[in-house]
């Protein structure tokens, strides 16, 4: 009788061993931050002391009927944008800085009100592993739901395992991210606490540029949906949504036809919790349309990478900070809302093999770097011209590679090793 009792025993460690250290493990190492800080239109491969003491990029646009950010000269505005994006690895974790001025790398249409230069600066740890089953939101009722999604300030608060830090003089208690121009992201939300484009009945819709942004009440630019102008900057001066025809009819469809050259997995720009936000498409090309928990944010691949993806439907990008429960309701502050949420086939293998290998524990593990490195690339565009030169980190792309590669080889050999002690133990069990 001991000796079956040693020999369960002996089962139970095996399948705890093998399936706690075969659990799938984010992106986050600092060639994979390295890689996605070549997404963004970077002005300065450093980190500044102040972002808007730096030399910026010149953007000049016609300054008849706008507000100028800058200095007007003969009719045209000018103005600097700058953007810094630096990755380094502090004592294995690997964290992100971003500084911007807040302003685009191309004209903005603001007939009225203040448009004004920013400084925007915080460092979160950059894809923080999160899991399936350990939620940041779970929402039982619309009521829950929407008090937290359609709440403009609810954002304000990032989860503690994010390692947020706020290093600026610019408040980000509306702001969800920054995009890949160096423009902010704002919650999906107006200053009503409702969808700024698909209000409920009685509330009004917010007017935005062709580009879909808009200024809020004391100057800042801002993003709440997705939008081709992050990732391919339109030249010369643009003009109001309502102006534009495709704009006017339908601004869900006109930001997904916006990312017609753009259909597969595209970084538009980072969440205060450290996470990607990506376009509407995954990397096969297909549409997001589902996958994604009540916060906009969906685990896209079998190493368990969680990210913010652009959908037509509100909250467009990100609605709060995931991962999130897939609530068989929608929020109640939109007409343009999803009336449910389904997991993505990535999530629900998470689940089963979490489930498979331990009720007990839901600690998802971390993989950290321990080069110690600091580095980041620069992009050059300009608006005045129709050629936007872009300078790519292909060295960050092959080592990210090389990490995913040596992920792989790590599982592989975790199983192994894994198969030779359940030799040991049935060797030990012979014995005895």
């Amino acid at each position: 009788m001991a000796c079956k009792q040693f020999y369960l025993i002996c089962l139970i460690i095996f399948h705890v061993y093998l399936f706690s250290n075969v659990q799938s493990a984010a992106s986050n190492s600092l060639s994979d931050c390295q890689n996605a800080v070549s997404s963004f239109r970077t002005t300065i491969n450093y980190t500044a002391t102040n972002i808007t003491g730096t030399t910026g990029i010149n953007v000049t646009c016609s300054a008849s009927g706008v507000v100028c950010p800058g200095t007007t000269i003969n009719g045209v505005c000018v103005w600097q944008r700058k953007l810094s994006v630096v990755c380094r690895n502090a004592s294995g974790t690997i964290k992100i800085r971003i500084q911007t001025n807040g302003l685009p790398p191309r004209c903005a249409s603001v007939p009225m009100g203040s448009f004004l230069e920013l400084n925007v600066d915080f460092e979160v740890n950059y894809n923080p592993s999160v899991s399936i089953n350990s939620l940041n939101q779970n929402f039982s009722s619309i009521s829950t739901l929407s008090q937290t999604i359609c709440t403009l300030t609810s954002i304000s608060t990032v989860p503690t395992a994010s390692g947020f830090v706020n290093y600026g003089s610019t408040s980000l208690n509306t702001a969800t991210g920054v995009s890949v121009d160096g423009v902010m992201i704002f919650s999906p939300d107006s200053a009503d606490n409702i969808d700024p484009f698909y209000p409920p009945t009685g509330g009004t819709a917010e007017s935005v540029d062709s580009c879909l942004a808009h200024c809020q009440a004391t100057g800042i630019y801002h993003y709440h949906v997705a939008t081709g102008c992050q990732v391919n900057p339109p030249t010369g001066n643009i003009t109001s949504c309502a102006a534009n025809s495709a704009c006017s009819a339908s601004v869900a469809n006109y930001l997904v036809s916006s990312f017609s050259s753009y259909q597969t997995q595209t970084i538009i720009g980072i969440a205060k919790d450290g996470h990607l936000i990506y376009g509407p498409y995954l990397s096969s090309g297909t549409r997001v349309t589902s996958g994604f928990d009540a916060c906009n944010g969906m685990f896209y691949d079998s190493n368990g990478n969680y990210a913010y993806f652009a959908t037509s439907t509100y909250p467009y990008l990100v609605g709060c900070f995931g991962p999130a429960n897939y609530p068989s309701f929608g929020p109640n502050c939109t007409t343009n809302g999803p009336t449910n949420y389904t997991m993505s086939s990535y999530a629900i293998a998470l689940t089963n093999s979490s489930t498979n290998s331990t009720t007990t524990s839901t600690t998802t593990s971390t993989t950290t770097s321990t080069t110690t490195s600091t580095t980041t690339s620069t992009t050059t565009s300009t608006t005045t011209s129709k050629t936007t030169t872009t300078t790519t980190s292909a060295s960050a792309s092959a080592t990210s590679s090389t990490a995913n590669n040596m992920r792989s080889m790590s599982v592989q050999l975790h199983i192994n090793f894994g198969f030779l002690l359940l030799l040991l133990l049935f060797i030990i069990v012979a014995m005895i």
